[in-house]
Formats: structure tokens, C-alpha cells, sequence
């Protein structure tokens, strides 16, 4: 069986290059689905990959 790969916020802020606080205005937003595992999100990969792939359709 597959392991989900997940990112954190700051990964994903880091990565894309864009301050932490857009990652969770693009999630409160529903851009951008995650789970919130206490304080911190987590994003699965291939919400992810289907986020970056919407952006590059616009």
C-alpha cells in the first residue's frame, strides 16, 4: 500500500516562494484543501498537484 505524501504550510510557502499567510488564505479560501492536525495543516501531495495544476490553466 501507497504512503499519502504530505506537505506542511511552510513547505508549501517555501516551495511555491510566497509568505506562509497566502497558504492559508488560499486554504480558508477552498483553493487549496488540508487537513488541520492541531495548530499546524497538511496538505496531501496530489491536492497539491491538482492545485498547481488550476493555476496553470488561468
Amino acid at each position: 500500500m501507497q504512503q499519502e505524501e504530505f506537505y506542511t504550510a511552510q513547505e508549501l510557502a517555501d516551495k511555491l516562494r510566497v509568505n506562509i499567510m497566502t497558504i492559508y488564505r488560499y486554504i480558508k479560501a477552498g483553493k487549496l484543501n488540508a487537513y488541520k492536525t492541531g495548530k499546524d495543516f497538511r496538505i496531501e501531495k496530489k491536492e497539491f498537484d491538482k492545485f498547481l495544476e488550476k493555476a496553470k490553466a488561468n
